[in-house]
């Protein structure tokens, strides 16, 4: 992802300031030019950065700083707080309630990706629990109908359009008011685009909102315009109320990061960003996270919901119990592959971690991760449950590892990787037993149990440094509480 490289750029500059021995400002002064730079070739506009740079200079005066203060954890706030700013819109958007209807129109330029996005946004809210529905009222280009068939065929969201029917109008209202009748909470109408901005384009989106009556107006725009963003956005706010944009294609362009700061700029918030063609290729765009996620700081709170999505609530105690018993089988291993997996891409998931950008796993990468967590599981498949359930692993015998790569039609070298693999985990949760687990219900004293030696323990040393070590890692501990705590232990088992 090319914004991996804004973030990987930013975060090296940081890291290089870091290393300096004296904080002065010379050392300053090359850190700002390095992340002005990155931002520069990001197309984010000249006189934001520039503003930024000043900024900065003038939280960060190095002479009016008391003497013992920590100068790089100043400068590393006022660079994230300057990012956020950046960012930020300063306005909330619409967000849709359950089990009551809400509707949303789509709009934007042809060749935006407004199609897929629409698949993407009704599957991202029916995980959520949602019932969504999608209307094509778009009846300008050929083979929109069929599209947005194959998308929500593909994940068994109910749609309505029509081969014959040429009005979008006509379509739009009488695809909303089935979906009404059939209850369902989330109706999103996927209107026409045109190759630039016409006012026939125009016209039809204003009736399509006078005869629907949206709750939300959703923009989506292609990320590879850059700065020119601002104007296209500003030329659909005027003509329809947008109440806030979707920007796509942010896997492919170096100016993502422009087309993000120049839509802050006309105060419409940005509330998803498109990240790949596949349909959980698809994040929340909420701009702290984001920029923490983007200087390699990671984002607990996206991972606690992560793993909150896919662990039961129901088995979040009893893998607390096996933690803290430091047991840890194949089977469990298993099954928190299993969790991994369903958390969506995992440079994504990679990335909330604090201590690895998403620079660390580029998209190839990401896709051979992927595939070798499926080769272990189909070896595993090809076991006994005394096997799986034993912490023994002087059981695993040559005959036995024969028969399991006969079993799965793997090679042997692949078994043995797989059992290395299950021994590094095994190493890394057996150094969190005797970590005492409260009653279920009293998750939230986990935290006042679990102290920093255990935790350093965990941790890969790189991600340990990253935090910024013993003393960062206790000041994490702080900020994130109790309730992230409990939750971030109630997975992490085997995570990593």
């Amino acid at each position: 992802m090319v914004l991996a490289q804004l973030g990987g750029s930013i975060s090296r500059a940081l890291a290089q300031m870091s290393n300096a021995t004296v904080i002065d400002e010379k050392v300053l002064n090359e850190c700002l030019n390095e992340i002005s730079r990155a931002l520069l070739q990001a197309d984010v506009q000249f006189k934001m950065v520039r503003d930024m740079q000043a900024n900065i200079k003038r939280i960060v005066n190095l002479e009016a700083l008391a003497a013992g203060t920590n100068k790089r954890r100043i400068m590393q706030q006022a660079v994230f707080t300057e990012l956020c700013t950046m960012l930020d819109p300063g306005k909330p958007s619409f967000t849709p309630k359950k089990g009551k209807p809400s509707v949303v129109m789509f709009v934007g330029l042809q060749g935006s990706g407004k199609t897929t996005t629409c698949t993407k946004y009704a599957y991202y809210h029916q995980k959520k629990g949602f019932k969504p529905a999608l209307v094509c009222a778009d009846t300008f280009r050929a083979g929109a109908f069929d599209q947005l068939k194959q998308n929500a065929t593909k994940a068994k969201i109910p749609f309505y359009g029509s081969y014959m029917e040429s009005d979008p109008v006509k379509i739009a209202v009488e695809g909303v008011e089935r979906f009404k009748k059939e209850n369902c909470d989330l109706i999103i109408v996927d209107t026409s685009g045109r190759h630039k901005q016409e006012a026939a384009l125009f016209e039809e989106m204003r009736q399509v909102s006078e005869a629907t009556k949206p709750d939300l107006v959703i923009f989506v725009m292609d990320s590879s315009i850059g700065q020119a963003a601002f104007d296209q956005a500003q030329a659909f706010k005027q003509s329809v109320s947008v109440g806030a944009v979707i920007i796509t294609k942010m896997d492919g362009h170096a100016k993502g990061g422009g087309a993000l700061s120049a839509v802050a700029a006309t105060k419409s918030p940005v509330i998803f960003i498109g990240t790949g063609e596949h349909i959980d290729e698809f994040e929340v765009f909420d701009v702290k996270p984001f920029v923490s996620r983007l200087l390699g700081m990671g984002d607990w709170a996206g991972f606690m919901d992560k793993i909150h999505e896919v662990v039961p609530t129901d088995q979040q105690p009893e893998l607390l119990q096996k933690l803290s018993e430091g047991s840890f089988t194949l089977r469990l291993m298993y099954e928190q592959f299993q969790n991994i997996l369903k958390m969506g891409p995992i440079g994504q998931v990679f990335s909330m971690l604090p201590g690895f950008s998403a620079e660390l796993m580029p998209k190839g990468h990401e896709k051979e991760s992927q595939a070798k967590i499926k080769r272990y599981m189909t070896m595993m498949d090809s076991m006994t449950d005394a096997e799986l359930d034993s912490t023994n692993p002087k059981l695993m015998t040559e005959s036995r590892i024969i028969r399991i790569a006969r079993g799965s039609g793997r090679p042997v070298r692949d078994v043995i990787d797989m059992l290395e693999e299950y021994k590094r985990l095994a190493k890394i949760w057996g150094k969190m037993k005797g970590l005492k687990i409260p009653k279920k219900g009293e998750m939230s004293a986990l935290s006042r149990n679990m102290n920093v030696q255990h935790m350093s323990k965990v941790l890969p040393p790189q991600m340990l440094k990253q935090i910024g070590g013993m003393g960062g890692l206790q000041s994490l501990m702080k900020q994130m509480g109790s309730k992230e705590m409990s939750g971030m232990f109630g997975g992490m088992g085997g995570e990593r």
